[in-house]
């Protein structure tokens, strides 16, 4: 028998496309931005059914003249305000001198985290010293403000004699133990159920440590995050969750992995764990949104999905030129602005900072970056100094078998 004819029409697959391509005049009207102080803060112990809109709405503190307004300021006094500008304004004044680093043949690849420096400035004033951290390859603000010495980290970029990590990583891929700060993994995804599983044995031991947890939005379509969601979800894990929504995935936008179709948030509803939306740029929200989180946690009522709204300013690494695929002025329209000078605002509103104080602050920051840089190279950049050859075989199996050994030998190290 032939084919039936029918009167239907043809199907049709839809692929997502950017708004704005290179050359397009950039337009964020469509973006439904609540206003600051319209969310509504619930009870720590919600039960997460009935803090669905929470996943739509957006946690916003500071509003367009810098002044703190709602429920979910967080009343951090002046002092706390200015140690996280600083963690934040060293954050980037490091990473451009490592930017220009790499364009200068110091080190192989850098990547930047510009204009997403309150996520892990913040976060790291609220969560204790001891709890770990699971990060990605753009909360190097975690590492700053903890008091991890910048040169280091400037030694494992570059790869040399006293890169921490004995060359057993590639440059900005961080491990730092007794800084919270989980070995970076290049696998993107990873991360998520590692640091499930670390929270899950944490409980189970009786230990009070936390973890968190970093993805962007591109990640979270990968099976890792599904199965992290799962087993938080299952098991109550003391652990925040966080989805880092920069909307890029290297050269692909969000709505690849399904932000066009509903926010990243709303992905928690599904395993009955509380979520929340933040404004990435606004210091004080994700402050706020990570107390939530972590008393949550503290109080075994288990894992806190967050979604940070944010934008990646610069590209994707040093092997990326996002004028390829987006508008050059994208990031200076982007409308929630720019972390540092919102918070910047805020103090100055509040009178307890000036626009001299801060070229002071940017002056005093910019010479111990300068001064860490010139430690690093007087020791080494890449290609020019690195460590012992014996490090290949150190810190690499905890009890060596015999082809191990065999192979040392052979190298005569």
């Amino acid at each position: 028998m032939g084919h039936m004819i029918r009167n239907e029409p043809s199907l049709s697959l839809h692929i997502p496309q950017p708004k704005c391509r290179p050359g397009d005049r950039v337009d964020f009207s469509t973006l439904d931005l609540p206003a600051a102080g319209e969310a509504r803060r619930p009870d720590v112990d919600t039960h997460p059914d009935e803090m669905h809109d929470m996943a739509y709405g957006l946690i916003r503190v500071l509003d367009d003249e810098g002044r703190a307004v709602g429920p979910w300021d967080p009343k951090l006094d002046g002092q706390t305000l200015r140690k996280g500008l600083r963690n934040m304004l060293l954050t980037r004044i490091f990473d451009d001198r490592m930017y220009r680093a790499q364009r200068q043949g110091k080190t192989s690849f850098y990547m930047k985290c510009t204009g997403e420096e309150a996520i892990s400035c913040a976060q790291s004033l609220v969560l204790h010293h001891d709890d770990m951290c699971f990060p990605t390859y753009r909360q190097q603000g975690m590492l700053i403000s903890r008091g991890y010495p910048i040169v280091d980290m400037m030694n494992q970029i570059y790869n040399n004699a006293r890169d921490p990590l004995k060359g057993h990583q590639l440059p900005i891929l961080y491990s730092a133990r007794d800084y919270g700060f989980f070995t970076i993994s290049g696998n993107l995804g990873t991360q998520f159920p590692q640091a499930v599983g670390w929270a899950m044995a944490s409980a189970y031991k009786g230990d009070s440590r936390i973890a968190s947890a970093y993805i962007g939005d591109g990640s979270t379509a990968t099976m890792d995050f599904h199965h992290a969601l799962t087993f938080a979800a299952v098991y109550r894990a003391p652990v925040l969750l966080n989805i880092v929504n920069n909307q890029w995935a290297i050269s692909s936008f969000q709505g690849i992995a399904g932000g066009e179709a509903t926010t990243f948030a709303a992905r928690a509803i599904g395993y009955g764990l509380p979520a929340l939306r933040v404004d990435g740029n606004d210091f004080l929200a994700v402050h706020a949104a990570t107390e939530w989180a972590a008393e949550r946690a503290r109080s075994n009522r288990g894992a806190t999905v967050i979604e940070f709204y944010t934008y990646r300013v610069a590209g994707h690494s040093t092997s990326d030129d996002p004028s390829k695929y987006r508008p050059a002025d994208e990031a200076e329209k982007w409308p929630l602005g720019d972390p540092i000078e919102r918070l910047k605002q805020h103090l100055i509103v509040r009178g307890e900072w000036s626009q001299e104080d801060h070229q002071a602050l940017e002056a005093e920051l910019d010479a111990e970056v300068r001064a860490a840089a010139k430690e690093a190279e007087s020791i080494g950049t890449l290609g020019k100094s690195m460590p012992s050859p014996k490090a290949i075989f150190e810190h690499v199996f905890k009890e060596p078998d015999w082809r191990h050994i065999r192979q040392r030998q052979e190298a005569g190290i």
